[in-house]
């Protein structure tokens, strides 16, 4: 350190024990300068109708990204909530945390809250808890409760594209509206469409125990 290799702000170091954060200073060593740890970000976003969750689109249509100009972090969308429907989306820049959530493996839940056309009857409901082939694949079991007048909430453990409107279309009653009210443990009925607050750790903790607690349900 006595060498001049180090400086902060500037100034060479010539002390031992001098103090300094990467966070906020400008700190090098043989003139190349060391960076901070990345800060991870996890955030919770009620996601309108009318939004793509990409983080950009070649078609220009706005993306849950529009929703978030304060964030200064490079953050990404976890999954899929397709532009039609709204609802719970994660968005984050830890890496780790993301593919646990994605992977097939882990399962991790998503309730959705479902209205469809026509009345769903007990033989429908049953075919979609067992599963049904969509894109040519059964889809895995889900929890499915008909709630009457059109209106099911269905828990599915697959991130399939556009998944739960490709099971309703397969027993014959499209949907038209969806919102996803849940991912694993986490819920905000609170939420509006559009908002978004910062997951506390204690939430950030309850997903890290889901993804777990599923991969080992799914092992059995």
């Amino acid at each position: 350190m006595l060498e001049g290799r180090v400086s902060v702000n500037g100034v060479t170091v010539t002390e031992l024990g001098t103090k300094a954060d990467p966070a906020h200073d400008d700190i090098r060593v043989d003139g190349r300068r060391i960076k901070a740890p990345e800060r991870h970000r996890y955030l919770l976003l009620n996601k309108p109708r009318g939004y793509m969750t990409t983080r950009s689109d070649p078609q220009k249509r706005p993306t849950v990204l529009d929703l978030l100009k304060d964030v200064r972090e490079y953050i990404y969308p976890v999954g899929r909530l397709d532009y039609d429907s709204e609802g719970l989306l994660i968005l984050t820049n830890d890496g780790d945390l993301a593919a646990r959530l994605t992977h097939p493996r882990h399962g991790v839940a998503r309730v959705y809250d479902v209205r469809v056309l026509g009345e769903p009857d007990a033989h429908d409901v049953s075919r979609l808890a067992k599963g049904v082939t969509i894109d040519g694949r059964r889809s895995e079991p889900a929890d499915v409760v008909a709630l009457g007048a059109g209106h099911l909430r269905i828990t599915v453990h697959e991130g399939r594209n556009r998944q739960v409107r490709k099971m309703c279309d397969a027993i014959g009653h499209p949907v038209t509206e969806l919102r996803r009210i849940a991912v694993g443990p986490i819920r905000d009925p609170k939420l509006k469409p559009g908002q978004w607050r910062d997951l506390t750790k204690q939430e950030v903790d309850r997903l890290r125990k889901a993804a777990d607690h599923d991969v080992q349900r799914r092992a059995r």
